[in-house]
């Protein structure tokens, strides 16, 4: 089934007899809500992890400065919070190369949440629309 928003027309013949709001549209209003506030929430993910992506790139390029034989300060990341342990400079590197192929991973998992939820909210959209006309805002 092809769906699709109502042209200005198709708006215009909605009346104002059909304005009473159901159970089930009050659902949709509410199921849109919680999908509009949950992507909000995975695009402020989204850009944390740019930015830890970011920070990590920024690192790596100025390592490549750094002497081989040099011990380099790392932040633990297991039970030794805020600690440092000296690595020696490809030790560093590859921890820093597996942590953001792990951002990477996380951006594409949250990217695909993310689209699934446009596309749902999309879906509620023209439900709504196409019931309400211009009688309910939906843009976010």
């Amino acid at each position: 089934m092809q769906r699709r928003m109502l042209s200005k027309e198709d708006e215009a013949t909605v009346g104002k007899d059909d304005l009473e709001v159901r159970r089930e549209d009050q659902d949709k209003i509410n199921k849109f809500s919680r999908l509009h506030q949950r992507e909000t929430l995975l695009e402020d993910e989204l850009k944390s992890r740019a930015k830890e992506k970011e920070d990590l790139e920024e690192i790596s390029n100025e390592l490549e400065l750094a002497d081989e034989n040099e011990k380099i300060p790392y932040e633990s990341d297991g039970e030794l919070r805020d600690a440092f342990i000296m690595l020696s400079l490809p030790e560093v590197q590859e921890l820093l190369t597996s942590a953001s192929d792990k951002i990477e991973k996380s951006v594409a998992t949250t990217e695909g949440k993310l689209s699934g939820i446009r596309d749902e909210m999309e879906s509620l959209k023209v439900d709504l629309y196409a019931r309400f006309g211009k009688s309910i805002n939906l843009e976010t």
